[in-house]
C-alpha cells in the first residue's frame, strides 16, 4: 500500500513524469500552526541539481491544498502537492518493452499487467520521496524537543564522501554509501515489543525510501562478529542511561532514552550508460542505452529523508502514548467547547 501510521497516517500520490505528485497527512493534531513556509528547508535540501545529484532541475515548491484554515491544522487531512516542471520522459521510451535491472520496470509490469506508468519509473521512483520529506517536515514541528540529524558517512567504501563522488563522477559511474540517523531527546517507553517494536517500525518506513538495501541499530552486524564480554553495556543512571548505548537506544523493542542511532545501506544508481536486459515483445537478449540524469551517489540526498521518516514514525509513536494532544491550545477569544 502507499499508506503508514496508525494515528498520524501518510500517503503518497504521483509519478516521476506526471504532472503532479505529493503527500496527504492525516491525523494531525488541530491548531498546529502551518504554512509551505515550513516545508522549504528540508525539502531544499532534497532539491536534485547539486553537486553529487541528479541534473533534473525542479522548483519543488509545495502547494498545502487542504486541512488548513488561517495558517492552522483543522484536524482534517492536509493535502500537499508538487508540480513536475523538467519532467523529461523521451529517455525511458524503451522501458515499456525492455526494463532495467535492479529497478522495478519489470515486477511493476508484471504486478500490473503492464498498466503501470514506465517513466522515470512511475510510482516507483525516487522522486516520489518529496512527498516524505514534506511529511517528514510537519511531523518534526510534533517534537520540538527531539533532534534529528542523519549524515552520509562513507561513500563506495571510504569516509571521504566527497572526494569519493567526485571520482564517480568523473569516471562515469556512481557509488553506493552508508548513512546514519541519530535520534535525541526521546522519552524512554516508546514502542512495543517484538512486531511493533521502534526498529521494526523505522525499518518498515526506511524501506520505503528508494535504494535502501539495508538497516542496523547500535552496533548492527557487529553484534554477530563479537563477543558477549566485548558488548556488554553499564548502566550509569537511574534514568537508564548508558555507558556506550550499542543497542542504538532501543532495548526489547522500547526506546531506552538513550540516543536513538541507526544506519542504512544506499545502493549505487545503475540507469546509466548500456544496460543488458531482455525484450518482452521478442522474449531474446536486449540492450538498453539510458540516457538518464542520474545520481553519481544516490546516498547524498538521502539524510533528510531519512531524518523525515524517523520523525513521522516518532511522532506517530508519541501520539499513541498520550504524549502529544489532539488539540494545540484554544482559538484565540474562545474557549473550546467540551461536551
Amino acid at each position: 500500500m502507499n499508506s503508514f501510521g496508525r494515528i498520524l497516517r501518510v500517503q503518497l500520490f504521483g509519478e516521476s513524469h506526471g504532472g503532479r505528485l505529493g503527500a496527504i497527512v492525516d491525523g494531525l493534531p488541530a491548531g498546529l500552526e502551518l504554512g509551505p513556509e515550513d516545508l522549504i528547508p528540508a525539502l531544499e535540501r532534497r532539491r536534485p541539481g547539486r553537486a553529487g545529484t541528479s541534473r533534473r532541475r525542479e522548483a519543488d515548491a509545495p502547494a498545502i491544498v487542504s486541512g488548513l484554515f488561517e495558517g492552522r491544522t483543522t484536524g482534517a487531512p492536509v493535502l500537499i502537492q508538487f508540480e513536475n516542471r523538467d519532467a523529461d520522459p523521451s529517455a525511458y521510451r524503451e522501458i515499456a518493452r525492455k526494463p532495467r535491472p535492479g529497478h522495478a520496470d519489470l515486477v511493476a509490469r508484471q504486478k500490473f499487467g503492464g498498466f503501470n506508468d514506465p517513466r522515470g519509473g512511475g510510482h516507483f521512483s525516487g522522486r516520489l520521496t518529496l512527498g516524505l520529506v514534506a511529511a517528514g517536515a510537519i511531523a518534526r514541528k510534533l517534537l520540538p524537543q527531539v533532534r534529528i540529524a542523519a549524515r552520509a558517512t562513507e561513500a563506495g567504501g571510504r569516509a571521504d564522501v566527497e572526494a569519493a563522488v567526485r571520482e564517480a563522477a568523473r569516471d562515469g559511474d556512481s557509488i553506493g554509501g552508508i548513512v546514519e540517523c541519530v535520534a535525541e531527546g526521546l522519552p524512554a517507553g516508546l514502542g512495543e515489543p517484538f512486531f511493533d517494536s521502534v526498529e521494526g517500525l523505522l525499518a518498515h518506513a526506511v524501506f520505503a525510501i528508494p535504494g535502501i538495501k539495508g538497516v542496523e541499530f547500535g552496533e548492527g552486524f557487529g553484534f554477530g562478529r563479537a563477543r558477549g564480554q566485548d558488548v556488554r553495556d553499564e548502566i550509569t543512571g537511574a534514568d537508564g542511561r548508558l555507558r556506550r548505548n550499542l543497542s542504538g537506544g532501543v532495548d526489547g523493542g522500547i526506546t531506552s532514552g538513550n540516543p536513538l542511532v541507526f544506519r542504512v545501506a544506499v545502493k549505487p544508481a545503475v540507469s546509466f550508460g548500456e544496460l543488458k536486459t531482455v525484450d518482452l515483445e521478442t522474449g531474446r537478449p536486449a540492450r538498453l542505452q539510458m540516457e538518464g540524469r542520474h545520481d553519481p551517489c544516490i546516498a547524498l540526498r538521502v539524510p533528510v529523508v531519512l531524518e523525515s521518516v524517523t520523525a513521522l514514525v516518532l511522532a506517530d509513536l508519541m501520539l499513541l502514548e498520550g504524549r502529544l494532544p489532539r488539540v494545540l491550545g484554544e482559538k484565540r477569544g474562545e474557549a473550546r467547547r467540551t461536551k
